[in-house]
C-alpha cells in the first residue's frame, strides 16, 4: 500500500471515532416528568428541560434563591407541561436569569431536585419591533 492510502485510512478511522463518540454524548429535550423517569431508571444521561421561571398571580418571579455564598442558586422552574420543579445550579446566578423569557437547563435529577450543569437563557430581544400609538391632532 502507498503511504497516502494508509494516511487516508487513518484519517477516516479518526473521523468515524469522533462521530461515534460525540453521538453518544448527545442529550435530548424532555420535560421534568420524563427527566425524573430517566433518573429513576438509572440513567445518568444529561437532558435539556425547557421552561420559564415560576411566577405568581401578579406575574412576579418567585422562588429564586441565591446561596448564602452567592456561588450557587436555586430556583423554581415551570416546564412546557406546567409542571414546577426546584432546580439547583452550582454556579453563580446568571445576571439575566430574572429577565429571561425562556430557560433551558441541562443536567439530571438527584432525588426531587434537578441539578443543572448549565443554563441557557432566551432573553427579550431589544430589537423587536414596538408598536407606536399615534393620536390624531386636530
Amino acid at each position: 500500500m502507498k503511504k497516502s492510502h494508509i494516511i487516508g485510512i487513518v484519517v477516516i478511522a479518526i473521523a468515524v471515532f469522533v462521530i461515534i463518540s460525540t453521538a453518544g454524548d448527545a442529550s435530548t429535550y424532555v420535560n421534568f416528568e420524563e427527566a425524573k423517569a430517566l433518573s429513576e431508571s438509572g440513567s445518568d444521561k444529561k437532558v435539556h428541560v425547557v421552561g420559564q421561571l415560576k411566577k405568581d398571580a401578579d406575574g412576579e418571579i418567585i422562588g429564586v434563591e441565591p446561596g448564602e455564598d452567592k456561588l450557587t442558586v436555586t430556583f423554581l422552574m415551570e416546564d412546557n407541561n406546567k409542571e414546577t420543579n426546584k432546580v439547583f445550579y452550582n454556579k453563580p446566578m446568571p445576571p439575566d436569569l430574572k429577565q429571561s423569557e425562556q430557560v433551558v437547563v441541562v443536567g439530571h435529577y438527584k432525588g426531587d431536585i434537578f441539578y443543572a450543569k448549565s443554563i441557557l437563557l432566551k432573553c427579550p430581544s431589544k430589537y423587536e419591533e414596538e408598536s407606536l400609538q399615534v393620536s390624531a391632532v386636530n
